[in-house]
């Protein structure tokens, strides 16, 4: 007999029952007691129990753990009354050294061998696809009457000493406009997975080709569909499998043990707790989460650094929720990219001016703090400055090792690519972000200018075409900071620029970045830009998700990222050096003025306090 709608409704011992009578087939549970949790299975050997138990507990995302029975025990009490773990799924496989040997219907021919067997219940994604239809999302496997779609992916478990092994999640076709929905609906349902760990392309993941699953169907996406990854209990057998235990039994995917206890939806009560969905990159289509709360620090921020004290009319190019995504995208990265050099003072040498290192460092400061590998190119003129600044940086303890410093020039039409990407090939690029605060940026005509229209072209070495270059390289994001619309990637707002900035016609720069924060004064971008990376690595949701809920929160490093955040005496010891150095200040027509009642300088340290 096929498969009916009727099993949705039946009460979870009836369902066990009829599994158990074999009076049905059933290819896999999903969508039936609906309401009720269901369990991934996998039994082991006595002697292993207590190293699997830490690996579910090290794993909590694809192995929650709803109960470990004692040796023997083919009852489980606690989440369900008259059961047999024997005969009550509906299909289980065979374990022997790491292999499937076979699919059996009942264990109860090993039932002399389960003895001295241990019995764990983990958490299953179909225990919460009531919880999605109910926030009105298509459960599309349901609809197509299909298992649902499993893949192993390229990411790593934390190992314990017997076991190891690959993440292995689950996909959900889900409409754009209902992701929140769908992350908001499973985010507070730790026992079935939670939240999502990856919103978009397979890719990121490892994951070759969606319509060939490892383990389950291939489920179509309708048009308008996002894959969305949950974490999988079938992890558990990849970690049976890779332990090669002489006998083990797990469920076969899909074929779950449905137990007596509901599925109550949890609704987030917070706003530490309330999930935000944002796109970070078209290409690979990735999207982030944030819990509510971090991304209104973060739009606080972007709202400090937005105040104008050269009443230069920078209000007009100021673009929402680009320091948000800019900084979700670079909390994503592994490698960065940073550029900063403006030289402003083009008649005296060095030419550069103090807007632009101290942001430079910070960000490189904080970047080293969340152990990213960060790099910094700058143009041939300011090789030397920017060593001896980045040495008193690491002597002032503002960095924790020197930054390696490069210099990029054109000898070829695929020069940028050959810098960003090992051997030139855009599948291995060696930066997943570029970030350029405070660098000219080239202008319609070819050239590079000051706010006074003074061609410094001479000046500047062609950094404008690793921008370019990242726009051909899935996967690699550049942001642009400036304050005046002729750094490198003000492009996005250039007809504001044009319109509204003195000499904008002229000065404007031509060079887009995917995202583009603008600043009172560039620095602030910077500060700001390591603040809300700060904000980000500290929210639990995020850092879930950046984990793809394996392993543990790294709450022992959090000291290691405060002190590294920018302060009011880091930046007076840096620009102290820089001054010694003969840089001078860009921003010198603003010293002699007052915003909010006080004089530019201390509303500069006055910026830092509010972003920290």
């Amino acid at each position: 007999m096929l498969l009916t709608g009727g099993l949705k409704s039946l009460l979870p011992h009836v369902l066990r029952r009829v599994i158990r009578c074999s009076r049905l087939h059933i290819s896999n549970t999903s969508g039936m007691a609906e309401g009720y949790k269901q369990a991934n299975v996998v039994i082991l050997h006595k002697s292993l129990a207590d190293d699997f138990e830490r690996f579910c507990w090290a794993n909590e995302g694809p192995l929650p753990l709803l109960h470990r029975s004692k040796p023997g025990d083919w009852q489980c009490p606690p989440l369900s009354t008259g059961s047999d773990i024997r005969t009550d799924c509906p299909e289980y496989r065979v374990y022997e050294h790491g292999a499937c040997t076979g699919t059996l219907k009942s264990l109860k021919e090993y039932s002399e061998q389960l003895k001295d067997m241990v019995t764990f219940y983990l958490g299953c994604s179909f225990s919460f696809e009531k919880a999605i239809q109910n926030a009105g999302i298509p459960v599309r496997n349901v609809e197509q009457k299909r298992n649902v779609s499993m893949y192993k992916t390229a990411v790593p478990c934390y190992s314990t000493a017997t076991f190891c092994c690959n993440l292995v999640v689950t996909m959900r076709p889900i409409p754009e406009s209902k992701l929140e929905a769908a992350v908001l609906a499973t985010s507070g349902l730790k026992e079935a997975h939670g939240a999502p760990i990856h919103v978009g392309d397979p890719g990121l993941l490892g994951i070759p080709d969606l319509s060939r699953p490892d383990y389950g169907d291939p489920v179509h996406l309708h048009p308008g569909d996002i894959p969305v990854f949950w974490a999988c209990g079938v992890t558990g057998v990849e970690a049976v499998i890779n332990c090669r235990a002489p006998l083990a039994f797990t469920h076969s995917p899909g074929c779950m043990f449905v137990t007596d206890l509901k599925n109550d939806h949890v609704t987030a009560r917070s706003s530490r707790e309330v999930p935000q969905v944002h796109r970070i990159s078209q290409d690979p289509l990735h999207y982030s989460i944030v819990s509510a709360e971090a991304a209104q620090k973060v739009r606080n921020l972007e709202t400090l650094i937005g105040i104008d004290p050269g009443d230069r009319g920078i209000i007009h190019l100021l673009q929402q929720e680009e320091l948000l995504k800019a900084c979700l995208s670079i909390s994503h990265a592994r490698s960065v990219l940073v550029t900063t050099g403006f030289p402003t003072h083009f008649t005296y040498e060095p030419p550069e001016e103090n807007d632009g290192p101290p942001g430079d460092l910070a960000i490189a400061a904080v970047l080293q703090a969340l152990e990213k590998e960060v790099a910094i190119v700058t143009d041939q003129r300011a090789m030397n400055l920017n060593k001896k600044i980045i040495e008193e940086a690491v002597q002032l303890g503002i960095l924790k090792r020197p930054v390696p410093l490069l210099s990029y020039q054109r000898e070829s039409d695929d020069s940028a690519l050959k810098f960003l990407c090992e051997n030139g090939d855009p599948g291995r690029p060696r930066f997943d972000h570029l970030i350029a605060i405070e660098h000219a940026g080239m202008a319609a005509d070819g050239n590079y200018y000051n706010a006074r229209k003074v061609n410094i072209k001479h000046l500047v070495d062609p950094i404008d075409e690793l921008f370019l270059a990242a726009q051909t390289i899935p996967g690699v994001a550049t942001t642009g900071v400036g304050d005046g619309g002729n750094e490198l990637g003000m492009g996005k707002v250039k007809d504001a620029v044009k319109k509204h900035i003195k000499n904008g016609d002229v000065i404007a720069c031509d060079v887009e970045a995917d995202f583009t924060i603008v600043a009172g004064v560039s620095n602030w971008g910077g500060y700001a830009i390591a603040c809300a990376l700060y904000i980000l690595s500290t929210c639990e949701m995020h850092d879930r998700y950046l984990r793809k809920a394996v392993g543990f929160p790294p709450l022992s490093k959090k000291t290691g990222w405060l002190s590294a955040l920018p302060s009011v005496t880091k930046e007076e010891k840096l620009l102290k050096a820089l001054v010694q150095h003969g840089v001078r200040s860009g921003k010198t027509a603003s010293l002699e003025m007052e915003v909010d009642g006080l004089p530019f300088h201390d509303t500069h340290s006055r910026m830092i306090e509010k972003l920290l």
